[in-house]
């Protein structure tokens, strides 16, 4: 009772103030289905990697300090999903034009067409998120990378009565998930259903509670964004290669991409006691979950 006292402003606190990049449901026909087929040929390779010192950007790709008033953490990453990966030749190629490599198995259980949680492939840094035969790769060159991730994974710290807890925080950002039942450690949240874009759980490490809610979703650094916008709901991030990608289709050793994700104080929320930590017993709440840039690179496999 004493843990459900002290995190009863959890469930408003996460609740309000978040930047929503979604505010439009229709979103289950702004990608063709796509496939990811598994071969042992020479392979594009792509992993992802989570960055506490890459530059934290905004929604247009520019540099960004945390507001006055507010505090930040650089949360400890879990794991992460997509739901779309693109490769787009150049900053004039629009959404869906470029070579579209993945999209996430959807379905219609929950009522409206949403990402499938259940076939949903979470990885940790490091692990192989995709692997596409690179003859099955349109042959030319391609300077970005256009990537919409639909969950995350993350510990952060909370404070109460001045005392630190550690919890984990699932974030499901993608434009509508349908989930069975997720876990976080030891706690069990049989949903059953669609959720919009952000929606939360979380819960403490080593004690028994954990709640749920309906907030926004992320911000999404899109540095093309005048000469190629990402449509509400999306939540695509965008990056650049440093070196145009070159795909012939005749290669004969696997390309690694690497993703590098900023999550430069990408965990933000409004101060009332000035002190720098999340506590939401005392009113604070959060303003953004989102992750802050991506640099994409490459390098041919040994």
């Amino acid at each position: 009772m004493k843990i459900k006292l002290l995190f009863a402003g959890l469930v408003l606190a996460l609740g309000l103030g978040f930047v929503s990049c979604d505010d439009n449901d229709d979103k289950e026909e702004l990608y063709p289905p796509t496939q990811t087929p598994e071969s042992s040929e020479p392979s594009l390779v792509v992993k992802f990697k989570f960055d506490k010192n890459q530059e934290r950007l905004n929604n247009i790709g520019q540099p960004s300090t945390v507001a006055a008033g507010n505090a930040a953490i650089s949360p400890d990453f879990n794991s992460i999903s997509a739901h779309y990966f693109e490769l787009a030749p150049n900053a004039y190629t629009q959404i869906g034009q470029g070579a579209v490599l993945y999209h996430a198995p959807e379905t219609t259980m929950g009522g409206q067409n949403a990402i499938d949680f259940s076939q949903s492939k979470i990885v940790s840094q490091g692990e192989t998120f995709l692997r596409i035969p690179l003859k099955n790769i349109a042959a030319g060159e391609y300077e970005w990378v256009r990537v919409s991730l639909a969950y995350q994974n993350y510990n952060i710290p909370v404070r109460a009565n001045g005392v630190d807890y550690a919890g984990t925080l699932a974030s499901f950002v993608g434009f509508r998930t349908y989930i069975g039942t997720h876990e976080i450690g030891n706690s069990i949240f049989p949903v059953n259903a669609n959720k919009n874009q952000g929606y939360w759980a979380f819960a403490l490490a080593d004690y028994p509670f954990s709640t749920e809610g309906q907030a926004g979703a992320t911000t999404v650094p899109n540095p093309i964004a005048s000469t190629s916008p990402i449509p509400a709901g999306s939540c695509v991030v965008t990056g650049k290669f440093a070196n145009k990608l070159t795909i012939t289709g005749t290669e004969t050793k696997d390309v690694m991409v690497t993703l590098s994700l900023s999550v430069n104080k990408s965990f933000e929320w409004h101060e009332v006691v000035l002190d720098g930590k999340y506590e939401p017993a005392q009113g604070e709440y959060v303003v953004d979950m989102g992750l802050r840039g991506l640099i994409p690179s490459y390098q041919i496999a040994p």
